[in-house]
């Protein structure tokens, strides 16, 4: 039987020598291109690989190795009755030597005067394939992988051309750590190469449109990604940049609370939100937080909205609403708004990758707040406990308090959002607002609880709280005058949580 040695290399440092010597050994050498042209102008014979496959190299040179005679010669089981079979079918020739060295992608990688593009080319691609063919197929294969090698390779042969076992191994073992360090390079250089920001770029931003202007009727804007398979359009005009940053806002926030939740954000910031176990007890609730500010809102539910839901949506304007399923008689009743867009959430969770932002001169980037509340983090740290419903609330104003602006207060009753500080300057500026609208739409702050996205800096703002009737707060904690603020807590008998995560909001 005929024995074939399959030579590919980009160094061609002693490679016509080994040919001569494989071929005075009895092997067919079978070559590539450029390595083809210098074995025969050393006066050994070789069979281009376009003459054994019966396909030309293409796409210059990109693809010429990847072909079933190549591959399937490599990985033929010789003992194996199966593909003996198969070979003779298809005019398959086994391989016994695969000699190929890769591009040179380590001596360019960090060559300061070759261009990106020239770097993508070498990268190898079908050689890493054959090495790891050969390697893989060691019990019959022999794989060599740089002309250090070829000096011992026909001492190595035995008396019929054939290598021993023991080398077979040696050498696969060389050739999957050479293969393995060489796409160690590649991934180091896409890592460096490609900020996130970049790959964001490159790989997923595609051109979704240009929308009807940006956040003022002056302001160009155009979306890009893939926006549209978060949410399906079923009803209205078309959504507009503060839509579909107030929309994003509403969902990642109703999204991160249980079934049958309503979120009412205006401008990125909530101004309701309840969980009361169906979408009309939950959005009626989310509405009563403050009914004004709703006006004109983003109405976001994570559970089926109905038709006494939407007949009580019917009654204030709103710009948007969004649920995971509408039924058919909400949806009719739901579509007489000809303008009111209404959206089909397709998605378990929003808040993942990165958050950007322009600053002059490029951008800012930083991964998404994904933190979550686990009982773990839950640290008691006044006299006063909680009781079982205070911790049910606290979870629940966490969440509302983490979707809030900075400096964010939320205060909260029954799983309900009542009032709602968002962000100012300064803290107890938050705690202000939060009470003054709190009782401007008669919500009784006694026995609420409250939540802060950082640490107070000083006892005055649980001092205010406590003003109100409240009577447990959830912090991060980690103000130099912690001892004071739960000091100030225990004076006015209010249990307070750290959990030493700051949800900070701009």
């Amino acid at each position: 039987m005929k024995k074939f040695a399959l030579l590919s290399v980009s160094d061609k440092k002693g490679i016509a020598e080994f040919a001569g010597e494989l071929t005075g050994l009895g092997y067919e050498i079978i070559a590539t291109g450029n390595t083809a042209k210098i074995i025969k102008e050393s006066g050994t014979n070789c069979i281009e690989i376009s003459e054994l496959t019966g396909f030309p190299e293409i796409f210059s040179g990109r693809v010429k190795t990847l072909h079933p005679k190549i591959l399937g010669g490599i990985l033929m089981r010789r003992d194996n009755a199966a593909d003996q079979k198969e070979s003779t079918e298809n005019e398959i020739f086994p391989i016994d030597i695969v000699c190929v060295n890769l591009y040179p992608f380590p001596e360019v990688v960090n060559r300061e005067d070759i261009d990106f593009d020239t770097k993508i080319e070498n990268i190898d691609i079908g050689g890493p394939s054959l090495i790891r063919a050969a390697a893989k197929n060691h019990k019959y294969v022999a794989v060599y992988t740089n002309p250090e090698q070829y000096n011992n390779a026909i001492s190595e042969l035995n008396a019929n051309g054939e290598i021993l076992k023991s080398t077979r191994e040696k050498l696969a073992a060389e050739a999957f750590a050479h293969t393995a360090k060489y796409d160690s390079l590649i991934a180091d250089f896409f890592e460096t190469e490609f900020t996130p920001f970049e790959k964001a770029l490159r790989i997923n931003l595609k051109p979704g449109g240009a929308l009807r202007y940006g956040e003022n009727p002056h302001q160009k804007a155009d979306l890009y990604g893939d926006f549209s398979s978060h949410f399906e359009t079923l009803h209205g005009k078309e959504l507009s940049y503060n839509n579909i940053i107030d929309l994003t806002a509403a969902v990642n926030l109703v999204l991160e609370l249980e079934n049958n939740s309503s979120a009412i954000v205006k401008h990125t910031n909530p101004c309701g939100a309840a969980s009361k176990g169906n979408v009309y007890d939950s959005y009626t609730e989310a509405l009563s937080c403050d009914p004004i500010s709703a006006f004109g809102g983003i109405v976001a539910f994570n559970g089926t909205v109905d038709l006494a839901t939407a007949e009580k949506l019917n009654e204030i304007f709103l710009e948007i609403v969004a649920a995971t399923v509408f039924d058919a008689e909400a949806l009719e009743l739901l579509k007489k708004k000809k303008n009111r867009r209404l959206l089909k959430i397709n998605a378990t969770s929003l808040a993942s990758g990165q958050d950007l932002k322009s600053i002059p001169g490029g951008i800012i980037l930083q991964d998404r707040d994904n933190s979550t509340l686990s009982d773990d983090l839950i640290k008691l740290v006044s006299k006063r406990k909680f009781n079982q419903n205070e911790l049910n609330d606290i979870k629940f104003a966490w969440i509302i308090c983490k979707h809030t602006k900075s400096n964010a207060i939320i205060f909260v009753k029954d799983k309900k959002a009542i009032g709602i500080g968002a962000g100012q300057m300064s803290r107890i500026d938050s705690v202000k607002i939060a009470s003054s609208k709190a009782l401007e739409h008669g919500h009784d702050l006694t026995g609420a609880v409250a939540a802060s996205d950082a640490f107070f800096p000083f006892a005055d703002g649980v001092i205010e709280i406590a003003q109100n009737g409240i009577t447990c707060i959830i912090q991060p904690g980690g103000s130099v005058r912690d001892n004071e603020v739960i000091e100030a807590a225990d004076n006015n008998n209010i249990s307070m949580i750290f959990t030493g995560i700051r949800n900070f909001k701009h």
